[in-house]
C-alpha cells in the first residue's frame, strides 16, 4: 500500500509536528499553501498525506464499508508510527476532522485538535449536498477538475459519495468518541456551509471534555480556509501556538 506524503514548513524540531488530514474529495495539492502557511506561522513541521483512494495513494476497493472514516483512523495510526510522531496536532477538514475525533477518542495521544467543517452526524443538507455532487460530476466538469489532483478520480469520488448516500450512512455517528477527547480543540465553520450547519459545532461544544474554541466564518461556505485564508489560518496559528504554550506549562 503506498501512502503519498510530504513533509513542508520548518524542520522537525522538539515541537509538536502538525499532520494535516483533508477533506472527502481531498488531496495534498487541495490543501494549497495552508499546510506551509501555518507550519511557517508556528514554527512546526507538518506532515500532509493523501488518504488511500486520493491524490497518488493506493486505490481502494468500491464499495467503500460505512466504516471507512474509522478504518481510516487506524491507518491514521500507523502512518504517524511509521513517522516516529508523537502527540502531533491533527488538522483536519470534513471528513478529515471526523477522522481526528475517531483517533483522538479512540486513544491517540493527541496535543490539540482543529477542526474545520467537521461532521459528528449525519445532516439533511449533507445528504442533498452530496446527491448534487453525483449530478455535477457526470453532467459538468467537477470531473476533470478533480482528475488534476487524483491518479484514479473515480476510485477517490464514488468512494466517498456512494457511503454518503448509502441510506444506512444516516445512522452514523461519532457522538460517543467527543467525551473521551480531553485536549485544546479548536472548531472553525463557515456560516454558509453547504454540507452541514452549526449544529455540528454545538454538539462538539457541548460533549467534549477539554476546552473548545470556535471560528464561524461569516459567509464561508465549506472550505474557510481556502475563500477567508488570513483570517482562518491566523485563527490556527494562535490556537497551535496557545496549545503549545498551555502543553509547556
Amino acid at each position: 500500500m503506498t501512502i503519498e506524503r510530504v513533509w513542508v514548513g520548518p524542520p522537525r524540531t522538539d515541537r509538536p509536528e502538525l499532520v494535516f488530514l483533508h477533506e472527502g474529495l481531498g488531496s495534498i495539492t487541495l490543501w494549497r499553501d495552508t499546510p506551509e502557511a501555518i507550519a511557517r506561522a508556528t514554527g512546526c513541521a507538518a506532515l500532509v498525506y493523501a488518504r488511500r483512494g486520493y491524490g497518488r495513494s493506493s486505490p481502494v476497493e468500491l464499495p467503500r464499508p460505512l466504516t471507512y472514516m474509522h478504518d481510516e483512523a487506524s491507518v491514521l495510526r500507523e502512518l504517524l508510527a511509521e513517522e516516529g510522531v508523537r502527540a502531533p496536532i491533527v488538522i483536519g477538514h470534513s471528513d478529515g476532522a471526523s477522522i481526528a475525533i475517531i483517533a483522538a477518542g479512540g486513544g491517540l495521544a493527541v496535543t490539540a485538535l482543529v477542526l474545520i467543517a467537521p461532521h459528528v452526524f449525519v445532516e439533511d443538507i449533507s445528504v442533498r449536498s452530496i446527491a448534487l455532487a453525483a449530478e455535477a460530476y457526470r453532467s459538468t466538469d467537477l470531473r476533470e477538475r478533480l482528475a488534476k489532483h487524483h491518479a484514479d478520480v473515480d476510485n477517490a469520488f464514488w468512494g466517498w459519495n456512494r457511503v454518503w448516500l448509502d441510506p444506512a450512512f444516516r445512522a452514523w455517528n461519532l457522538e460517543q468518541f467527543l467525551p473521551h477527547i480531553v485536549v485544546p480543540m479548536l472548531v472553525v465553520q463557515g456560516s454558509a456551509d453547504e454540507y452541514g450547519t452549526i449544529a455540528q459545532v454545538d454538539a462538539i461544544t457541548a460533549q467534549a471534555r477539554g476546552p473548545v474554541a470556535t471560528l464561524v466564518v461569516p459567509g464561508a461556505g465549506h472550505s474557510p480556509q481556502r475563500t477567508h485564508p488570513a483570517e482562518v489560518h491566523a485563527r490556527i496559528a494562535e490556537f497551535v501556538r496557545e496549545a503549545i504554550r498551555r502543553r509547556d506549562r
